[in-house]
Order: structure tokens, then C-alpha cells, then sequence
């Protein structure tokens, strides 16, 4: 068990980076407001306090984030820990991607006195789950698996500006995730208009949510664009889910062959789309949730596929 003592970050590379007393870490990208935050394998990197200390006994003068640090922690020697270790610290978790670095060109610090202790001594990582951090929280070596969380956006104009009092789709999801062992992250609801649909797509993506369910605008009415919004997000594609839920409920009904309902992948999150009534969200749910856990172990390197 560790403790945070110092978070930096830089709004320019090349720029020192400053003392924040909190910051927002965002899935399978660092930092918010971080410049060397991006999709790649160095989003955050960490050094020790006992290394940084020992280097100020040495007589060097430098504060939090001279090297290049994001994180300044205490209770670890970061360089020891194998490629691929886990960190957690509240809902954050991290894995190590690369243990020092090579310096192309000398830090300020490595100028000034002769040495840097970032190249041996710090280690980088990805965000693996996003989540907020402040100095004084504790880090720790992640031991189990992250765990399973859902966010429900129910699409619905009625519900949104409302004309109706109950949410009974979203109700329906909450219950059944809630009973396959899903911590509910966040529910919200959105009128059908693509961008508000996109926008909290990406709000609960970026913070990691294993599943995201939407409910609703899955049709052929005009506004009924919630896999057009869902398409927009996602990198990868996963058909086989749409396609299973539209050929098991052809068994009960056959107009199930006019649902629209997408499903994908946005960073370490899985997307799909329910439709808007709670009937069909029972039937459909129930029959692929228990096929969805493996899916999202293997998109968190959690299992093998």
C-alpha cells in the first residue's frame, strides 16, 4: 500500500509541469489537461518519494514534477514492478507499459546538476479505468479483476422533456444488471437528437464503463438515431450481439427483423443497443448478458478470447 503525494501536470510539452490537487484520469488516454496525455502506451508515468528524496540528498533543489512525473508516490519502487502490473488507487486503475526511458535530449534537471532520474527510475502506464485522484489517496497493487460497472442512457423525448413519469426500459436494465453483479455507474436520459446521444456515449466510455446500455431509437421513426450515434463512437464493432438479440426475438415476434439496434467497442467499454420498451429489454438482456461478461474480461485483459 501506497500514498499519492503529488499530481503534475503540463498544458505544453516542453513546459514544466505543475501541482494539481486532483485531476480527472481518462480511460485509455491520462490526465485531463496533461499534454503528454494521447492514445498511446505512455499516458501517465510515475515516480517514487524515496527516489526523489535521495536525490535531493545528494543536493539537488527541484519540486514535484521537475522530471516529467505525473504521479509522485510513496511505498513503491516503481522500477521493480513487472511490465503489465496492475495499480489501483479509488476507481483508477492502471497498467505498467514501459520502466524507464531513453533521453533523447537533456532535461532542464540533467543540465542543471549533471543527472535525471526519470530514464531509471520512473515507469509509465495506461488508463485502464478512469476515475478522479487527489493527493493524499492510496495506490495499491491492483489484486482482482476491475470491477463490473454499467451505465443505462435511455433515449427518449417523452422522458426527457417529461411528458412521462416513469423510465420502466431503464428500470428493467438497472434490475436485471443489478442482479448479474453490475454496479450501476450512471443512469441518464437524452432526448433523441445525436449529438446529446454522442456526447454521453463518450462521458461514460472515457471513464471505462465495462457496459453501456442504451434503450430506445432503435426504430424506423425520423428521430430514431440512437445506432447512428452509437456507430459514430465506437472503433470496433461487434454484430454478432444485434444479430443474436434480433434472431432470438424473432421467435416471438417477427417484426423484431425492423430493430436497428448496433452494438461496439470505444476504448475498453462495449456499447449496445436495447430496444424502447421494457418487455423487449427483458427478453433480449436476459438472453445476452451472461455471453457479455467474457467479452469484456478480454477487452480489459482480464481473460484470453
Amino acid at each position: 500500500m501506497g500514498k499519492i503525494n503529488a499530481i503534475c501536470i503540463s498544458e505544453k510539452r516542453g513546459t514544466a509541469k505543475k501541482l494539481i490537487e486532483s485531476a480527472t484520469f481518462i480511460t485509455e488516454f491520462g490526465i485531463d489537461g496533461d499534454a503528454h496525455a494521447g492514445d498511446w502506451h505512455r499516458q501517465v508515468s510515475f515516480l517514487g518519494q524515496a527516489e526523489i528524496d535521495a536525490f535531493k540528498a545528494r543536493g539537488a533543489q527541484v519540486e514535484a514534477g521537475a522530471f516529467g512525473e505525473n504521479i509522485i508516490a510513496e511505498g513503491f519502487t516503481f522500477k521493480e514492478l513487472p511490465l503489465g502490473t496492475r495499480l489501483k488507487c479509488g476507481d483508477v486503475f492502471f497498467e505498467i507499459t514501459q520502466i524507464g526511458k531513453e533521453c533523447h535530449s537533456h532535461c532542464a534537471i540533467y543540465k542543471q546538476v549533471g543527472d535525471c532520474i526519470m530514464p531509471r527510475e520512473g515507469v509509465f502506464a495506461r488508463v485502464l479505468h478512469g476515475g478522479k485522484i487527489s493527493v493524499g489517496n492510496n495506490l495499491e497493487l491492483a489484486k482482482e479483476n476491475i470491477p463490473l460497472d454499467a451505465a443505462i442512457i435511455t433515449v427518449s423525448d417523452r422522458g426527457f422533456y417529461g411528458l412521462r413519469e416513469e423510465d420502466t426500459s431503464g428500470d428493467k436494465c438497472e434490475e436485471i444488471l443489478s442482479k448479474a453483479g453490475y454496479k450501476i455507474f450512471s443512469r441518464a436520459t437524452v432526448p433523441d437528437i445525436k449529438k446529446l446521444i454522442v456526447d454521453k456515449l463518450i462521458e461514460f466510455t472515457d471513464a471505462g464503463v465495462a457496459l453501456i446500455l442504451t434503450t430506445g431509437g432503435t426504430g424506423f421513426s425520423i428521430r430514431d438515431i440512437t445506432p447512428e450515434a452509437t456507430l459514430e463512437v465506437c472503433t470496433r464493432l461487434a454484430p454478432g450481439i444485434p444479430e443474436a438479440m434480433r434472431n432470438y426475438s424473432m421467435q416471438v415476434t417477427k417484426r423484431a427483423m425492423l430493430s436497428r439496434a448496433v452494438a461496439g467497442i470505444r476504448k475498453r467499454s462495449l456499447i449496445v443497443n436495447l430496444p424502447g420498451s421494457p418487455k423487449a429489454v427483458d427478453e433480449c438482456l436476459n438472453f445476452i448478458l451472461p455471453q457479455l461478461k467474457h467479452g469484456i474480461e478480454i477487452l480489459r485483459g482480464e481473460a484470453d478470447s
